[in-house]
């Protein structure tokens, strides 16, 4: 995914400034990436986990439709939006899903190889999504890092350009905020 004026890009600019067919046209140009993402998101969910990419999309893309105030910037900044989207709809499915059990099955995720936050490759969803939300009372601008390096799969480079800082900064950062996230999500698994 890199940035670049795209045709994705300028119909973007064209759904920001009020084109209402410019969203119909951007469908086909973004639906195997946001693919990619909702895949990417659910890879290695639990076994019983029932919410498929498809749905995962679609219910994304609604969101992104059906909410018109957004001014795109680029690619980027909406696909970053769409993994966000996705990262609020798999927490709320999760937390559904608990809740009906009463203290059920949670939903796990497999971390990729490349992000490792422990030895311990299942993560509760919930889990994850709580201490996500303290580190964004703390730091939001790690908690955005770690949003699009995880959720939405981007590259350094990409998350440095996302947020506009040098990606030696995305480095450091993305290294303090997932040992943060490892020892909030460790006192809470112990709890």
């Amino acid at each position: 995914m890199g940035v670049s004026s795209s045709p994705i890009t300028e119909l973007l600019r064209q759904w920001s400034d009020g084109d209402s067919t410019a969203h119909e046209k951007l469908v086909p140009l973004v639906y195997d990436e946001l693919r990619r993402l909702a895949r990417q998101c659910l890879s290695g969910r639990h076994q019983n986990y029932t919410l498929q990419s498809t749905a995962l999309v679609h219910e994304a893309y609604l969101r992104l439709v059906g909410n018109s105030s957004i001014e795109w910037n680029d690619r980027l900044h909406f696909f970053a939006v769409a993994a966000q989207l996705m990262r609020n709809i798999l927490v709320d499915h999760a937390r559904m899903k608990s809740a009906k059990k009463r203290g059920g099955q949670c939903v796990t995720l497999v971390l990729d190889e490349s992000i490792q936050f422990s030895n311990e490759r299942e993560l509760d969803l919930v889990s994850l999504d709580d201490a996500l939300k303290g580190l964004a009372a703390l730091d939001e601008r790690q908690s955005r890092i770690v949003e699009l390096r995880f959720f939405s799969g981007f590259s350094i480079d990409e998350t440095s350009q996302a947020l506009e800082i040098s990606p030696a900064t995305v480095k450091r950062e993305w290294a303090t905020a997932k040992l943060w996230l490892l020892r909030e999500m460790s006192r809470s698994a112990q709890a």
